[in-house]
């Protein structure tokens, strides 16, 4: 049988090298970008069920379906940042409104009735973390973007 793979050590002359090249800076800069997107996405899934692990559902159906849909929302973000990261990047800004919402939403969605202090603190701090989130996923999509910033740990090795 005849040998037809030719094996060669050298890929310099490969056609795709500059692709392939690109390709490799693309997965060394992506672990930290994925793991802000699966945050993202873990913070919109327990958003989604939190009215049922703090047990507010009860006693408060208007802020349950209120991080309900808001997590729901935020969830799906996480994983379109995830999936496909050129398309979603000028929305990675949208979760910081999405955080501010949760922040005051205890006092706005009972408005008819008192927040108990387990609605109150689970909104706050998931509000804040998803800021947080938001704002470090802005920051890493503007900072690979901008000239000069040598595009992260790929272009630092090289």
């Amino acid at each position: 049988m005849a040998d037809v793979s030719h094996h060669t050590s050298d890929l310099s002359t490969h056609p795709d090298v500059s692709e392939m090249r690109a390709r490799y800076a693309r997965m060394l800069d992506g672990p930290q970008g994925v793991a802000v997107d699966g945050l993202v996405f873990l913070t919109g899934l327990y958003l989604a069920i939190s009215a049922w692990v703090v047990h507010f559902n009860a006693t408060s159906p208007e802020l349950t379906a209120c991080n309900l849909i808001v997590g729901l929302g935020v969830a799906a973000l996480g994983i379109g940042l995830t999936v496909a990261p050129a398309r979603m990047l000028g929305l990675t800004w949208a979760t910081a409104p999405a955080g501010l919402w949760l922040i005051v939403s205890p006092w706005i969605a009972t408005a008819g009735h008192h927040a108990s202090a387990g609605m109150i603190w689970n909104n706050v701090i998931v509000g804040a973390l998803t800021c947080v989130l938001a704002l470090i996923a802005t920051r890493m999509v503007r900072g690979a973007g901008e000239p000069g910033s040598g595009g992260g740990r790929a272009a630092r090795r090289g």
